[in-house]
């Protein structure tokens, strides 16, 4: 995994938790500091460097403009887009967002989303100024209203869905084809991660994050 995703994985489990205190390193089972773990993770690569990284955050790789940029945001769940959407834009890392919550017409919805075709589809600046929230749509890759009983599925340029999976919803990665599996009970799968959000935007927000390891 490459260190500067360490950092976003390691930085955003942080700022996302309801309770910034040490944490569990699951796979050791020995208690862990969360701080201490990112300046180990630091420690690999020169302060030039990092300093590098965490200062020119304002514009792509591809070198376009980032529309999370300059933005005052205070929510957990904008900051977590915000903290994805370069590695999202440039294909090192695909993140699935889940929402839950009520729409315009207060109806229940909820759903699936590719993060990084809604990138490329439409201008996020209008999310990450606040205008208007992000919500599941019926193009995106699961939809569901639960007050009108609508329900559909669309696999998108990265995902393929697979919809009668026995055991629930699942997302074939296009890329390595690596399956994501979004069962709260489940592992979500190989170098996949699954990051609850806590946030006052929507009823129930879930970031899972997925790394490919396709050989170039």
């Amino acid at each position: 995994m490459r260190w500067e995703f360490q950092v976003i994985c390691l930085l955003s489990w942080y700022l996302t938790t309801a309770e910034p205190q040490p944490r569990t390193d699951r796979k050791s089972g020995t208690d862990g500091v969360f701080i201490g773990r990112v300046r180990e993770c630091l420690k690999q690569k020169p302060a030039s460097k990092m300093s590098v990284f965490m200062t020119d955050c304002g514009t792509c790789q591809t070198g376009r403009t980032l529309t999370s940029a300059g933005k005052d945001l205070h929510d957990n769940f904008l900051k977590a887009l915000a903290m994805r959407e370069e590695d999202n834009r440039t294909g090192k890392l695909s993140t699935v967002i889940f929402i839950r919550d009520k729409n315009s017409h207060g109806q229940e919805v909820s759903g699936y989303i590719d993060y990084a075709h809604r990138l490329k589809s439409e201008d996020f600046e209008v999310y990450f100024n606040g205008k208007r929230r992000l919500l599941p749509r019926t193009t995106d890759m699961s939809f569901y209203n639960w007050d009108s009983h609508i329900a559909v599925c669309n696999s998108s340029p990265n995902y393929q869905v697979i919809a009668d999976n026995p055991e629930g919803l699942l997302f074939k990665y296009k890329r390595d084809r690596k399956i994501l599996n979004v069962d709260p009970k489940a592992h979500p799968g190989d170098n996949s991660t699954r990051i609850p959000i806590q946030t006052d935007l929507y009823t129930h927000a879930v970031l899972f994050d997925h790394v490919s390891r396709r050989k170039t």
